[in-house]
């Protein structure tokens, strides 16, 4: 199931060993795929001496449910994973998630959107050039960005649904231009602007994925993100979040993904993926590592 040209990187000398981290989200069963993802981490730690962290995101709470997350912490001890205790929660972070926003606030660098998605939807399809972000999707048109601020302000006050957006070409003409590290990839120009104005906040689930997780690296200091492929994209956004909040900057390793006997990548709907499911046929951690093909006997290391 897995293509072999993954390697575990090595810091570069006189630099100190990584810092890595597994950061799931308990909204479903962990599939093989998380099991790559955990065991390469945790090698990656362990080759050069480092620390090897875990970081349950459970910020969305309309999908995040505690049977699901014990049953990842079990999954994981039945591969045989260790890490720092405790578990970093993301859900207790909310002062520090909600402290970056307003720094971004003050600083004039985002603004609310009042649109619901049919509105965004219905305006992208009657633009005859819509921009499209790296993954072909259609990109925020900037409906709001524009609203006036006293008009703003009221609709807050009386309660009406809103998201935070970032202000990305304000963000970016406040960095300059930004770069940032991939092991496998190299040095990347940061092309946030690629994405449009990202939500970095909604009324109901107050931070998005992009301000915790660049916010929440920084303070367990992550030095080497490593995760799958899919998000090498959404780096791009953090970058500019680091800048923007003066936070360091990571390493970063986007590896291959683990796609099922079809082709397809792996979700945690497919149970017949699931760790559970092996577990429940009897497998041992052995096993999957072979079917991953990446064990500690197996893996080998990049300067």
């Amino acid at each position: 199931m897995l293509r072999g040209e993954d390697v575990v990187p090595l810091p570069d000398a006189g630099e100190p060993p990584f810092v890595t981290r597994f950061a799931p989200s308990p909204s479903g069963l962990l599939h093989l795929g998380h099991a790559y993802s955990a065991l390469f981490a945790q090698q990656t730690a362990q080759a050069c001496g480092g620390r090897f962290l875990l970081r349950i995101e459970d910020i969305d709470h309309t999908r995040c449910r505690a049977e699901f997350e014990q049953a990842m912490l079990d999954d994981l001890r039945w591969l045989g994973l260790r890490w720092e205790a405790p578990a970093a929660r993301q859900s207790t972070r909310g002062d520090a998630h909600q402290g970056a926003l307003a720094r971004l606030k003050r600083a004039a660098l985002v603004y609310p959107c009042f649109c619901t998605r049919q509105q965004i939807r219905t305006e992208i399809q009657q633009s005859a050039s819509a921009p499209h972000g790296p993954s072909g999707e259609p990109v925020y048109p900037g409906t709001c960005r524009g609203l006036d601020a006293g008009e703003a302000d009221r609709r807050i006050a009386r309660g009406q649904p809103h998201a935070w957006r970032l202000d990305v070409t304000r963000a970016l003409e406040r960095t300059g231009p930004l770069f940032w590290h991939d092991v496998r990839g190299g040095w990347q120009a940061c092309r946030a602007a690629d994405f449009g104005d990202v939500v970095l906040a909604r009324k109901d689930i107050p931070t998005s994925y992009h301000l915790a997780v660049t916010v929440d690296d920084a303070a367990q200091g992550v030095t080497l993100v490593t995760r799958g492929e899919d998000l090498f994209q959404a780096t791009h956004v953090h970058r500019l979040l680091q800048a923007l909040l003066d936070l360091p900057t990571p390493h970063y390793y986007h590896h291959n993904l683990v796609a099922g006997a079809d082709g397809q990548r792996l979700a945690k709907r497919n149970r017949s993926a699931s760790l559970r499911y092996f577990r429940e046929r009897g497998e041992t951690p052995e096993s999957v590592f072979e079917k991953l093909g990446l064990t500690p006997q197996r893996a080998t290391a990049a300067g």
